[in-house]
């Protein structure tokens, strides 16, 4: 069964990862702040930064099979820690390429444990556009599965007392230990934050475990960290900070004709444009609402643009503007000022025609007439998924990351 889409608290919905910020460029399409991240600023106080030949920090966790793991379950003469998250797409692209290499060296003597060192608390809804999973404990049993995961994947995201003590300093994370468990290799799986194996320069990992199976020193121990910083629990009160500042902006609506409407949905822009047709007496359009302004949100470094189309009554324009304030309803920073330079500030309009049929014409024929009505349509004008009646925000956010992507692109 899957776990409800928005299980972030709504007073915590935003946060800062990657250095990034909760109005980040909503049309990049490169890994933001990966290459210039002060990782090492970002650890706690009481965390360590391991070096190389220290000895392996022992650790006693709970793994998604419902067992507890410590060093003492790893005999192999080489021990792999690596760390990793179900929401990072720079762990996500890495992991494409780590998996195989982790079979193909199980048989050479090399044990791996993944473990997840963060804070879901500390997970802002805006670092979540790239994935349906959250950094939870139950999510890592869904992410683990559908991945086919093959060695354990544990979690330290309570109590982070042994990610700490390693230094993790953003997903993923390698650290490589010898048969006395020193360690001797720490840093990267490789030099590319993208997915297609032609993007990698430098094997870095699997360098050092080729040298390590032979018997050999690691001829380059340390290799630059980058991914997704860590989600540490003493960082959690930037979540309640981003969160005041996006209540803080002002809500726009507009009125629109149908020819308004068609100009939209042909949709010249690189985004995917999300509409949604709702009024205020409409009970089950009220219910769904929030779930698009988190989805709007969640999405907010994406290629996406969130439209609600008000079905209310001209004179009733005061009542749908407050039901949208009351919604923070509006598009982020950077999405504001793509719009302004295309010439367009609103995202919210209240249709005023006093046909419908012309409404349903320009935006989707096949819509049968009643309300919620959602239609998805992609750059060019072409409808992507359409609906009728609620949605499923778990089968709708899916269809919208199947077209944008897992992965960071070189675009």
């Amino acid at each position: 069964m899957n776990s409800p889409l928005f299980s972030l608290p709504r007073a915590g919905l935003l946060a800062c990862a990657l250095a990034v910020s909760t109005f980040a460029a909503q049309d990049n399409t490169k890994a933001p702040g990966t290459k210039g991240t002060d990782y090492e600023a970002q650890l706690p106080a009481d965390a360590t930064r391991m070096k190389i030949g220290d000895k392996a920090p022992d650790f006693d966790l709970l793994g998604i099979d419902g067992k507890r793991y410590s060093l003492a379950n790893f005999k192999a003469p080489i021990l792999m820690v690596v760390f990793l998250s179900n929401h990072c797409p720079i762990s996500h692209a890495a992991e494409t390429r780590l998996l195989p290499m982790v079979r193909e060296f199980k048989s050479k003597g090399v044990d791996v444990v993944a473990i997840n060192p963060n804070s879901n608390q500390g997970l802002g809804i805006h670092e979540l556009g790239y994935t349906k999973y959250t950094d939870s404990y139950e999510d890592m049993k869904r992410y683990a599965k559908d991945n086919d995961f093959p060695f354990p994947y544990i979690y330290d995201g309570d109590t982070q007392l042994v990610s700490k003590k390693y230094g993790v300093l953003a997903t993923p994370h390698v650290y490589v230990f010898d048969k006395d468990r020193r360690l001797q290799y720490w840093g990267q799986v490789d030099d590319s934050r993208y997915e297609p194996v032609s993007s990698v320069n430098n094997h870095s990992l699997r360098n050092a475990l080729n040298e390590m199976v032979a018997g050999k020193p690691v001829s380059v121990p340390v290799t630059k960290v980058f991914g997704c910083a860590t989600k540490w629990q003493s960082k959690n009160d930037s979540v309640a900070e981003f969160d005041k500042k996006w209540q803080a902006v002002p809500v726009g609506l507009e009125n629109i004709d149908a020819a308004g409407v068609a100009e939209l949905v042909k949709n010249n822009s690189n985004r995917l444009r999300l509409f949604n047709v709702w009024a205020t007496w409409c009970a089950p359009c009220v219910a769904e609402f929030p779930q698009f302004v988190n989805l709007s949100r969640r999405l907010s470094t994406r290629k996406f643009e969130f439209i609600s189309i008000s079905m209310d009554e001209p004179k009733m324009f005061p009542q749908a503007k407050k039901f949208l304030e009351k919604q923070y309803a509006h598009p982020s920073d950077a999405l504001a000022a793509i719009l302004k330079k295309e010439g367009r500030t609103a995202v919210n309009f209240l249709y005023t025609e006093s046909d419908p049929d012309k409404l349903v014409k320009v935006l989707d024929p096949q819509w049968p007439g009643p309300l919620p009505h959602t239609v998805l349509v992609g750059p060019g004008g072409k409808i992507l998924w359409r609906h009728n009646g609620e949605i499923d925000a778990n089968e709708l956010l899916e269809v919208i990351l199947k077209e944008l992507g897992p992965f960071y692109t070189q675009e």
